[in-house]
């Protein structure tokens, strides 16, 4: 039953067919875009918005959509392989990082005070950061082993075990594309609502338009990844296995901290929380070659 209602929602052939349908929204919403940055230009309609100033910022639309589809893949990559899934989710806040940097662009002041303007260090701040972060993706996936979790486990009779447990991932993928979907479009209600209703709560609620939905989807995967933690310890005894996956959940709560910082700050808290995972990952594969028999 599990596995008819998962290949449903997330087999490859749904990811592939949801792949073409976001590409294809994304393009249109960016034409969309747009165009309403060239009818507000020649004052044909009157919005005032950032996002609808500058061409560049255009940009910022489609990229939201890519982000929903990184979602759904992180969902998909979770039955799969935990650090895949935690990359999935360092994407994530790469690609939030990377449409915050359109963004930016939109508000440079382009002074001879660089250093003194806040929009112009944040722009700084973030294109630093996707910078980094990309390296840090970069190394991250280069270190995650070739052999998975699956085979390890099988060669020292456990296969009942894993079996078991990657069951349970593929539950708690099926829960989660409901329940991300009726969060997505709860948390965007309510800012349609509140920047319709009190223009004050407007303001804030643009202010932090990159933390939209964002934020709880953070704290949803907190739960998933403590969930996923006390689970394992019924799968696996293995010490270096247990720090791992608590690495992961410090490294998830981390982000989910950035979202209420601002500035370097929150820049610190990115860097920090996947430069965290990255070392976490690396020190668990040295256990893990150690733990290998001598082939020789």
């Amino acid at each position: 039953m599990t596995n008819k209602v998962f290949d449903k929602l997330l087999s490859l052939k749904v990811k592939e067919q949801g792949e073409r349908v976001i590409l294809s929204i994304a393009i249109v919403s960016y034409l969309i875009h747009l165009i309403l940055i060239l009818l507000t230009n020649y004052d044909i309609i009157q919005i005032e918005s950032k996002l609808l100033k500058n061409p560049i910022a255009a940009i910022y639309t489609p990229f939201s959509f890519i982000l929903v589809y990184e979602v759904y893949l992180l969902i998909f990559f979770l039955p799969k392989s935990i650090s895949y899934y935690i990359g999935k989710q360092y994407e994530i806040i790469t690609l939030i990082v990377i449409r915050r940097v359109f963004k930016d662009i939109g508000n440079l002041e382009l002074t001879s005070k660089w250093f003194q303007s806040k929009s112009d260090l944040q722009f700084t701040y973030d294109t630093l950061t996707s910078l980094v972060l990309f390296l840090l993706i970069y190394f991250f996936y280069q270190n995650i082993a070739e052999r998975d979790d699956s085979i390890v486990e099988t060669k020292n009779n456990q296969k009942r075990n894993i079996e078991r447990f990657i069951n349970l991932k593929k539950i708690i993928a099926i829960l989660l594309v409901p329940l991300l979907i009726g969060l997505a479009i709860y948390t965007f209600l309510i800012w349609v609502n509140s920047t319709i209703s009190d223009y004050g709560s407007g303001i804030v609620a643009f202010k932090n338009i990159n933390n939209i939905f964002f934020d709880e989807f953070f704290t949803v995967l907190i739960i998933v990844d403590v969930l996923l933690l006390l689970s394992s310890f019924f799968y696996s005894d293995k010490f270096h296995k247990i720090i791992r996956n608590s690495g992961f959940v410090i490294s998830t709560i981390l982000i989910k901290i950035s979202f209420s910082t601002e500035g370097i700050v929150n820049n610190a808290l990115i860097i920090g929380a996947v430069l965290f995972g990255f070392l976490i990952l690396l020190i668990h594969n040295k256990f893990e070659n150690n733990a290998l028999p001598n082939k020789s």
